[in-house]
């Protein structure tokens, strides 16, 4: 058990430097063990899951809707099968209160993760928690963290830039993105990630100004990896679009099999 541990800290600890401004670490988001072993055989640095696409590999909605339990079995097996450091996305944490948040990440560590997404977003697109609730949150995270001994990379997801759409993103949304970012930072989080951002110049802006590394989500209207990395990002990920790709092959694949073409 002591050498698990030493090895899922010395993962944890591989993983915080990977995210290097303007040198992003680029994470090809996964769903399951088999798909975690593919990801891994490309040469990949860490391996991430998304939260939407795990709950849509087991036939369930995006939104906590999957049963945590399932969620810590997925993680477990996915962190048996492969050598690397593993982040996981547990969306809103899998509680509101600051104790649930606490129990669902030492649960968390305990299954082998070095890192986690926890959003801003309250349950069922019902809005925002305020930066003070958010807070509380994030240190019973970190303090979850601390108690296991893994120096677990916090990636405080806000969900701001997914309120509004991108049209109507503007100065004042990226201030609060910026707030909202210090505030996360003293609370403990590791890094920023703002899915739904996509103009070059805030994108850059907030790099500029964020304290802590910022995490931008690809979609096929947003600057391409080495642009982003220009612009001072760490980290880049691919959320549900990888799952969407490979379900979309398979469908392509069934059709072809079963009309003979």
């Amino acid at each position: 058990m002591k050498n698990n541990h030493c090895n899922q800290k010395e993962k944890a600890e591989q993983f915080h430097r990977y995210h290097v401004k303007e040198h992003p670490l680029v994470l090809v988001n996964v769903w399951d063990a088999g798909s975690a072993q593919t990801i891994q055989s490309t040469g990949a640095k860490a391996i991430a899951t998304g939260s939407w696409s795990v709950a849509a590999a087991h036939g369930e909605q995006d939104g906590e809707a999957l049963p945590f339990q399932l969620v810590l079995t997925n993680l477990a097996r996915i962190t048996k099968s492969i050598d690397l450091p593993v982040t996981i996305d547990i969306e809103g944490g899998y509680g509101r209160s600051v104790s649930e948040v606490k129990q669902n990440v030492l649960q968390i560590i305990e299954h082998g993760a070095v890192g986690i997404n926890i959003e801003d977003q309250l349950p069922c697109d019902e809005g925002m928690y305020s930066v003070a609730e958010q807070c509380l949150r994030l240190c019973a995270a970190r303090e979850a963290a601390n108690e296991a001994g893994i120096p677990l990379f916090i990636n405080a997801r806000t969900d701001l830039f997914l309120q509004q759409v991108p049209e109507k993103h503007n100065e004042a949304l990226v201030n609060e993105a910026i707030a909202r970012s210090e505030a996360y930072a003293e609370a403990g989080a590791s890094g920023l990630f703002v899915p739904g951002l996509q103009d070059q110049q805030w994108i850059q802006e907030l790099c500029d100004r964020s304290p802590i590394p910022v995490n931008v989500m690809v979609t096929s209207n947003e600057p391409s990896p080495r642009q982003l990395a220009t612009l001072g990002v760490a980290r880049i990920s691919y959320g549900p679009y990888p799952y969407l790709q490979v379900m979309e092959n398979l469908k392509v694949l069934g059709q072809r099999i079963l009309t003979g073409a």
